[in-house]
């Protein structure tokens, strides 16, 4: 009895599979099939081509060359070079091993600023105005041209008559950036944004402190710490390719031994707000800094 129902069990499945007195697979005739992968292929193809088409609506809107929304904070952000870990900036003079990396890292990153190819492929422009170089209608300005930025203008810090940047003979040279805005006017009436740095503020358990007596005296490159106006507005990385963002180089020049020094750097401007202390990054940027010496 039991065999006999295994039998027919087998047998209904086979039959559900394909039937071969109604000609049915899986319960279903070769029109039903049909008219089933028919629908199927009108609905997803109607699906694709509405997807295709709000892509394509949507791109009508975009700009090539300048987003058609910047939703971005009042105040730029900043950031140093070299930067290390966790912007953290930790060697030993007597060791070339633990600040070479250091060494490496502005050469390469200044490379593009060396003065031949900045002649190459850049203008000398006029200092403290702004380089406006605007569409004329629908006709675009492109591709816009760049401002010369030549890193003999970081002076001790350019790396030419001191090609360690100072790390050897522990008085640091770091590099400041500002972030790319475009369309950003940093200054009013020929004032240019600059960068001071100091001591970070820090908690230490219910008390705040800031290391004002280990870091010692910092000299600016170029020597008022400017980004100069001329490098603005900046017009995005399609339409202004060789465009060079302007650099600040901040020197340590007696900076305590063997201690932890924070650096909280930051930019002035008369159009540009001041960094809020809940934004820990728009307009400032914080680093540690211990040069170790046996």
């Amino acid at each position: 009895m039991a065999k006999e129902d295994e039998k027919k069990e087998s047998g209904d499945w086979k039959e559900f599979f394909w039937n071969p007195r109604t000609h049915e697979l899986l319960g279903r005739t070769a029109s039903s099939w049909g008219l089933i992968l028919l629908f199927y292929l009108v609905f997803y193809t109607f699906l694709a081509g509405m997807f295709c088409l709000t892509m394509y609506v949507m791109l009508l809107t975009l700009d090539d060359y300048k987003p058609t929304w910047q939703d971005r904070l009042a105040t730029p952000g900043m950031m140093i070079r070299p930067k290390g870990e966790a912007l953290e900036i930790v060697y030993n003079v007597d060791k070339t091993e633990s600040w070479d990396s250091y060494v490496q890292a502005l050469d390469n990153f200044l490379a593009p600023y060396n003065n031949s190819q900045q002649v190459m492929n850049n203008d000398a422009c006029t200092p403290d105005e702004y380089f406006i170089q605007d569409d004329s209608g629908d006709v675009r300005n492109n591709p816009k041209r760049a401002c010369q930025f030549n890193r003999t203008v970081l002076e001790d810090c350019a790396g030419f008559t001191d090609r360690t940047y100072g790390y050897q003979d522990g008085k640091p040279c770091v590099l400041i950036k500002l972030n790319r805005v475009i369309g950003l006017l940093p200054g009013n009436n020929r004032q240019s944004p600059y960068v001071t740095c100091g001591a970070k503020r820090y908690k230490e358990g219910t008390d705040w402190r800031e290391d004002s007596d280990s870091i010692g005296e910092i000299l600016y490159f170029p020597p008022n710490g400017s980004f100069n106006l001329m490098y603005y507005p900046y017009y995005g990385k399609r339409a202004q390719v060789n465009y060079s963002q302007p650099l600040v180089a901040v020197k340590f020049t007696n900076i305590s031994l063997n201690t932890d020094v924070n650096v909280e750097c930051k930019i002035n401007s008369n159009t540009i707000p001041q960094p809020s202390e809940r934004d820990k990054f728009a307009g400032r940027v914080s680093f540690k800094l211990r040069i170790n010496k046996i």
